[in-house]
């Protein structure tokens, strides 16, 4: 993208900088500069000199001498120039002046060429007449130069102005490097908005007026759009009488800046609107449109069409083509055609100003192998309310360069427009992402220059308004760097991230999991990943009962089929189904670990997001049974930090668990996971022919209770005293209780337990199992005496017989 900064001038007048000034500041501000070209470099005392008499040379035919006036004074310039006469005002670059380069066009010597008073075959030369390319430039630039010989200003250029400034040269251009997200840069109004910002001076922005004739235009087009989806937006208005002619030099000299050639009046409008507003625009010659109608439609596969560049190009139904009720006139968004392109005979133009699907002219370009100035934009994604802004600016300047009348009204043929989107801002949300502290009040004066309306809610909350120019305003991180932008990324301190990123670390709840998969690997099992897809057949092969919560599942809209066409509510289901792999595939001892979400929703049809749940799975089969499954469950709790002795309540009623040898996992009062042998029909339901064990934990149930802090113990100066007892129990009294007994009675001296021996056979009575306890006591600051320890187990001995316990002598 390139723009001369007169032409931003004309939008922001009051700016007012150097050339290395702008360049520095846009490019901090995010509108990367990168280079810029002064057109007047080298270029120093040029004039307008008018020739007030010529004669030839005395010793050579094809040199001439003129005394040409430059105003202040006149001067004798020798010249072999084949193209001057009298009256003629041309460029005189006098002694000690610069040019830019020689005549013959060719590379511009880098600091330029001085021209000094001198002689050519004996006659006195002060000073030089330029031609175009001396001056740096060239008959594409500037068409009405010579092709051979020396420039020629219009009649009323005053004689003695500076030349270079009346050939628009006392001027620089900027050459952009835009991103592909600012389509509003790529148009001379949006690096004028951003340069406005930048240097806080006000943006003026065009003022559009268009009066018309007075004629309607359905009397003399109509418009059909058939696909919508690739052309969102038609606009179209109609121009009569129309008169062919250059365009005013401000205009050619703006183009030229830009690297585009003036042509003609019509043909530099539509160029001119296409940098001004970033819309390309196209002109149909209105009497080669058969029928008086345009209709936008995909082609055909196999059609072919010449373009302007008369080329014949082979369509295919991919691509949009513009047409009238006959043919194809036009690309879409590429290029037109030569059946109704624009001579100098053309009456009645009809402008169209349109909106098409950017990655459909992308491609449809590719395939062509024509990539056009409009396909560039198109390509991007327009704003599409900026069609009709465009198409009003064209015929402004239809009317105001006398090229032609406006016939009144637009056929503006439209999906409905996409809303304003709308952000909530909050001014200390935007500090934390930034490490900054910017008061709201500095923070919406930028926004308010970036024409971004802020609005309040009834709660009292920010909402900014983004204008439909601004298509890559999405969320509060783009709000957060347009405030980077404009305060001044050199302000913004140094400051470390927020949050536990900021150590190094994972968040605290990845850390559990990747305990979980040490703890898990450490124990032999392997990791496996399960689909969160499932079929609603599941719940009856794990037993789930009918009205069972877990059976109201969300069920997919779109499913691959019925086997995968809920959300799982259970992990159990493709734990089971890989170890039956497994056991099928004759692999003798399995271990298996997942880590996963369940998705429970809080009521069936969806009217929020379910509650996903993050599980931690454990399936095995072969060697190991449900004790073994036990340890690695508190291996898990003592690597996380969990140091209270876990409960396991027989009484969990989970129909896929063998009703006798099953628990729930109690944890300081929650129920925080379950264990137990799979149950046989359940293990018959998938095919696995032996005994298998699972233990599911809810890792968001675990969280309060887990810590990685360690308080560092020393090693006991004191010995312990070890006590063992013997008990007869009630088949019905749990392990549990009994260790909760032990440790409630136990006091500060007691260390730990253990449970070394339980046997159940003849020589204990019915009903009734034997159990043996080691018990360690220990004092952190003396020798235990003998009371010391027999007090503590006279009160141990004494909670133990009230739960119906006999000590065996």
């Amino acid at each position: 993208m390139n723009t001369a900064l007169s032409w931003i001038k004309a939008y922001v007048p009051e700016l007012a900088c150097t050339d290395q000034e702008y360049t520095d500041a846009m490019t901090l501000t995010g509108t990367k500069v990168e280079t810029f070209k002064r057109l007047d470099k080298n270029l120093d005392k040029i004039y307008v000199g008018q020739i007030e008499s010529i004669e030839k040379h005395p010793d050579a035919d094809k040199l001439i001498i003129c005394q040409v006036n430059i105003g202040k004074e006149t001067l004798q310039i020798v010249t072999g120039a084949p193209n001057v006469k009298v009256g003629d005002k041309v460029p005189v670059v006098i002694d000690g002046g610069k040019v830019a380069g020689g005549h013959d066009g060719g590379p511009l010597p880098e600091d330029g060429i001085t021209i000094k008073n001198g002689k050519l075959r004996g006659v006195e030369s002060f000073g030089m007449m330029c031609s175009i390319e001396e001056l740096g430039s060239s008959r594409d630039m500037y068409p009405e130069a010579p092709e051979l010989g020396i420039y020629i200003f219009p009649e009323d250029t005053e004689v003695g102005a500076d030349a270079i400034e009346e050939l628009g040269l006392r001027d620089t251009v900027f050459e952009y490097e835009i991103t592909s997200n600012r389509v509003d840069c790529y148009s001379v109004l949006g690096i004028a908005r951003e340069a406005a910002v930048t240097f806080g001076k006000p943006f003026i922005m065009p003022k559009v007026e268009v009066k018309g004739n007075g004629e309607k235009i359905e009397d003399y087009i109509s418009v059909e759009v058939k696909d919508q989806e690739l052309c969102p937006r038609y606009c179209a208005r109609v121009c009569t009488n129309i008169k062919i002619a250059p365009s005013p030099k401000w205009m050619q000299r703006r183009l030229a800046a830009s690297g585009i050639r003036p042509i003609n009046n019509l043909v530099d409008i539509t160029n001119y609107v296409m940098e001004e507003y970033g819309q390309p625009m196209h002109a149909f010659d209105l009497s080669t449109i058969s029928g008086n109608k345009i209709i936008v439609r995909r082609a055909e596969d196999g059609e072919e069409f010449q373009t302007l560049d008369g080329q014949i190009r082979k369509l295919d139904k991919d691509m949009l083509m513009i047409c009238d009720g006959e043919k194809e006139i036009g690309i879409a968004g590429i290029m037109g055609g030569e059946n109704s392109k624009i001579t100098d005979d053309v009456k009645t133009v009809l402008f169209e100003a349109a909106i098409f699907h950017g990655a459909n002219i992308r491609k449809s370009a590719k395939r062509l192998g024509l990539r056009t100035e409009a396909s560039g934009k198109f390509e991007k994604g327009l704003d599409p309310y900026n069609a009709e802004a465009a198409i009003n600016r064209a015929c402004q300047l239809i009317e105001e360069l006398g090229c032609g009348e406006v016939v009144d009204g637009m056929i503006d043929v439209k999906a409905p427009l996409k809303e304003l989107n709308r952000i909530p801002f909050k001014a200390e949300r935007v500090n934390r992402l930034l490490g900054t502290d910017i008061s709201q009040q500095e923070m919406l004066a930028i926004f308010e220059r970036l024409e971004l309306k802020a609005l309040t809610e009834e709660n009292g909350d920010k909402l900014l308004e983004i204008p439909s120019f601004r298509q890559d305003l999405e969320g509060i991180a783009d709000i957060a760097e347009e405030v980077a932008r404009f305060y001044g990324y050199d302000k913004i301190p140094t400051t470390l991230p927020s949050g536990e990123a900021t150590t190094g670390k994972l968040p605290f709840k990845l850390r559990i999991e990747e305990k979980a998969r040490d703890i898990a690997e450490y124990c032999g099992f392997s990791q496996g990943m399960c689909y969160s897809f499932e079929s609603p057949r599941v719940f009856d092969k794990l037993l789930i009962p009918k009205e069972d919560v877990l059976r109201k599942a969300i069920v997919i809209a779109n499913p691959l089929g019925e086997d995968f066409s809920i959300m799982r509510t259970i992990s159990l289901n493709g734990m089971l189904t890989s170890l039956a792999t497994n056991y099928n595939r004759r692999n003798k001892d399995v271990r298996l670990y997942e880590l996963g979400n369940i998705y429970l929703p809080k009521e069936v049809p969806l009217t929020e997001l379910p509650d996903e749940r993050m599980e931690f799975t454990l399936g095995m089969y072969g060697d190991g049974d449900f004790f073994t499954m036990k340890g690695v469950v508190e291996e898990f709790f003592e690597a996380i930090g969990m140091d209270k002795k876990a409960v396991y309540d027989p009484n969990a009623g989970k129909p896929f668990l063998h009703p006798g040898r099953q628990a729930n996992i109690i944890y300081d009062g929650k129920t925080v996971g379950y264990l137990g042998e799979v149950h046989p029909e359940v293990c018959d339901n998938y095919d696995i022919g032996t005994k298998a064990y699972v233990a599911v934990l809810d890792i968001p149930s675990l969280l309060p209770f887990a810590t990685f802090n360690r308080k560092y113990r020393g090693i006991a100066k004191y010995p312990a005293v070890k006590r063992d007892i013997s008990m007869v129990v009630p088949k019905e009294i749990l392990a549990g209780q009994i260790e909760a007994m032990i440790a409630q009675r136990g006091g500060k001296i007691l260390e730990h337990y253990e449970l070394f021996d339980i046997y159940e056979g003849e020589q204990i009575k019915e009903g009734f199992k034997s159990m043996a306890y080691s018990i360690y006591f220990r004092a952190n600051d003396r020798t235990l005496e003998e009371a010391d320890v027999n007090g503590a187990m006279k009160k141990i001995l004494n909670g133990l017989e009230g739960l119906g316990i006999e000590l065996r002598q």
